[in-house]
């Protein structure tokens, strides 16, 4: 057997597993087959401030004490992680949120930042309500969970002491999960600038839920057919080959 015979009967083998690689590829097309959507979280990001702005705290409220001068920010939105946490839309300006707020000797002063974020951001038919910048004289040593039960209550846990609520908003829920498209509409209309594009908070809901994605029935079948029929022709092209 000459080495141009082992070529042709090597090349309908290949040809073949092409073939079937791009029946399978068009099958996951036609059936509606994709990566998992990555999941987000609706919850309440914890910031602290300075000239620069925000930055993520890494403490939890209950353990984090804010020194004299220093402000606090909070956040409630919808967000995969940290780094893609959606910030307070104020700046930290201690100045302005403590101008009349006078110092006590003893004591210190800390500013504290409430944004209750959008309507995407809400998950329910609940208006958020506005954004606060309050000021408080405490205790040297109070947290900021103790900061926010003087000035923003009530506040409420979850079991782990993950805060879910500051002044009672949301009435319910706590870090529920957000996938697919309802995070991404909802990270898109966070900062407000796409807001008349958002998804309503009702529809955002919906879709926290993802459904399985229907397949056409007719263009599978159509599909099926074509690659059926390609095959076969293949097939019998090869053999005739074969038998010269």
């Amino acid at each position: 057997m000459t080495l141009r015979h082992l070529s042709r009967i090597r090349r309908p083998g290949h040809l073949r597993r092409g073939l079937t690689v791009a029946v399978l590829l068009s099958a996951a097309a036609l059936l509606g087959i994709g990566p998992a959507a990555a999941s987000s979280y609706r919850y309440w990001s914890f910031w602290e401030g300075s000239g620069s702005g925000w930055t993520y705290q890494q403490s939890g409220p209950n353990t984090f004490v804010p020194a004299d001068g220093s402000v606090d920010g909070w956040r409630f939105g919808v967000s995969a992680d940290s780094s893609a946490a959606e910030k307070p839309r104020s700046a930290p300006d201690f100045a302005a949120a403590c101008a009349h707020t006078p110092a006590v000797s003893g004591k210190k002063r800390v500013a504290v930042v409430i944004d209750y974020g959008t309507a995407a951001d809400s998950g329910s038919n609940a208006t958020p309500p506005a954004e606060l910048t309050l000021c408080a004289t405490l205790a040297e040593d109070a947290s900021s969970a103790q900061l926010l039960a003087q000035v923003s209550p009530p506040l409420r846990y979850d079991s782990n002491g993950i805060l879910c609520a500051i002044t009672g908003y949301p009435q319910s829920g706590c870090g529920e999960v957000v996938s697919g498209a309802a995070a991404t509409a909802t990270a898109t209309a966070a900062d407000g600038s796409t807001a008349a594009t958002a998804p309503s908070a009702t529809a955002t809901a919906k879709k926290a839920a993802p459904k399985p994605t229907k397949s056409n029935p007719a263009a599978l079948a159509i599909g099926v057919l074509f690659f059926g029929l390609l095959i076969g022709g293949t097939l019998a092209m090869n053999r005739r080959r074969r038998n010269r």
